[in-house]
């Protein structure tokens, strides 16, 4: 009968050899520049079916339609790690942190993920817009709203700028979605009620409202975009505390009037009902299961081409 001795060596000896063998299983590391920034990818341990360019280029398009959104990728420096699951498919888990350790973002990918899916994924882009957007100081729960509400507003027209998305898929996505963002008894506004749909969609719908009155007091001749571009050209990166009045006065100040300030005021502790059809048929979306049509004759129309048109194709204001 073997001794313990002789067993604790053999079971160090195999976990040795069983890290050894999952090291084998990781890709390599490589880089990724994007946006003026250098994005250094790294793999967790564990196989991914798909070849590692076709994962490369996923985070590549990704950065490109964050690029394309604020003029240039939030950070000159970001690291990435994708962790293989085994056995499972598709992109999920991603988180994005930044501070004094730098911007970082770390999600998983199935090992059985196929092309279609990393072609249909919107989650490796919503991270990246993270890195565009400052940590706002005080109660990480008050105003976590604005921060996943930025992401989740702005990633799909991202997507649709550099045209690996459509237009109609978006407006009718939210359409169908935005409605889990409206208050529901007992709300106490974007500030103090952290329920998911609140933080994600109420955030969603403040960033879409603020973006049409931008757009409405200027007569088109600026969005969000510039807005959003002027607080990331300030230094409003993930890397950065801000308090939220800086955010909002550094976006106001870009588009010159107060929408982003106005609208904050209004619905931080309030639980303002926004009458969704009735904006939609203003933007001329005519929603049918997930897929709009659009009617050119709304009075919004133009405010909503204006809001998913590439930059280089739209015309001086």
């Amino acid at each position: 009968m073997p001794s313990a001795r002789i067993l604790v060596l053999a079971a160090a000896a195999g976990l040795a050899l069983a890290r050894l063998a999952a090291a084998d299983d990781s890709l390599p590391p490589s880089q990724i520049q994007a946006g003026g920034a250098t994005i250094d990818v790294t793999f967790g341990a564990g196989k991914i079916d798909l070849p590692q360019a076709r994962i490369l280029a996923w985070i590549s398009t990704a950065a490109e339609a964050v690029s394309g959104y604020f003029g240039r990728f939030p950070v000159s420096h970001a690291r990435i790690l994708i962790r293989p699951a085994e056995g499972r498919r598709g992109v999920f888990q991603g988180t994005t942190y930044g501070g004094s350790r730098g911007a970082f973002t770390r999600i998983s990918l199935g090992q059985l993920t196929d092309q279609q899916q990393l072609d249909n994924d919107w989650m490796m882009t919503h991270e990246l817009v993270h890195m565009a957007f400052p940590n706002i100081e005080g109660d990480d729960r008050q105003h976590h709203w604005i921060e996943e509400g930025m992401a989740t507003y702005i990633e799909p027209i991202a997507r649709v700028q550099i045209g690996t998305l459509a237009a109609a898929q978006i407006w009718g996505e939210m359409a169908r979605d935005m409605p889990q963002g409206l208050p529901a008894a007992g709300d106490r506004g974007l500030d103090n009620t952290h329920t998911w749909g609140r933080t994600y969609w109420g955030g969603a719908l403040f960033w879409l409202l603020a973006d049409c009155q931008i757009r409405e007091r200027t007569r088109n001749r600026a969005g969000l975009q510039d807005a959003m571009r002027a607080i990331l050209e300030a230094g409003g990166n993930i890397l950065e505390d801000w308090p939220i009045e800086r955010v909002l006065e550094t976006g106001d100040k870009a588009t010159g009037v107060a929408a982003l300030a106005d609208l904050y005021n209004e619905m931080k502790a309030t639980p303002v009902q926004t009458d969704l059809p009735a904006l939609w048929k203003r933007l001329g979306v005519e929603a049918h299961g997930g897929m709009a049509t659009f009617n050119d004759q709304a009075p919004l129309a133009e405010i909503r081409k204006a809001i998913t048109a590439p930059p280089k194709a739209r015309k001086d204001r």
